[in-house]
């Protein structure tokens, strides 16, 4: 506790490690629902949503900005599907293609956005928090 700190008030840290660890889940099951994207795509689009309401507002803003770019390019991805399937036929070819496109997309981009989280530092971000 800080002596700084007004009566009925607490501080609680938030390490660095934990901060990254939301960014770096996000990005790692981007790639692996997109390497397996059938059944793990549908389930991982669900999970997101989850991972992405507990990060957005996450008290360290760089947890913020890297789920917020890997869900827009995971949304992105998914979202797209929708209007360019209906002109699909039955065949699989046109799913290996887009299967394909998203791959090219998403994969590199992931793994460049884990490099940044590895490179970037990650300091403790400390919360004051009222008793009442």
């Amino acid at each position: 506790m800080s002596e700084n700190l007004e009566p009925g008030t607490t501080e609680h840290v938030v390490t660095g490690k934990s901060s990254r660890r939301g960014p770096v889940l996000f990005n790692v099951f981007n790639i692996i629902a997109t390497l397996v994207p059938f059944p793990l795509m549908v389930f991982w689009l669900g999970a997101s949503m989850v991972l992405y309401a507990m990060n957005r507002h996450h008290p360290n803003p760089k947890v913020a900005h890297y789920v917020q770019w890997a869900a827009y390019r995971l949304y992105a991805i998914a979202g797209l599907a929708v209007p360019v399937a209906t002109f699909f036929s039955v065949t699989l070819t046109p799913w290996l293609v887009y299967w394909a496109f998203a791959a090219i997309v998403m994969i590199p981009w992931s793994i460049v956005d884990l490099v940044r989280i590895r490179q970037d530092t990650w300091e403790d971000t400390i919360i004051q928090r009222s008793e009442t």
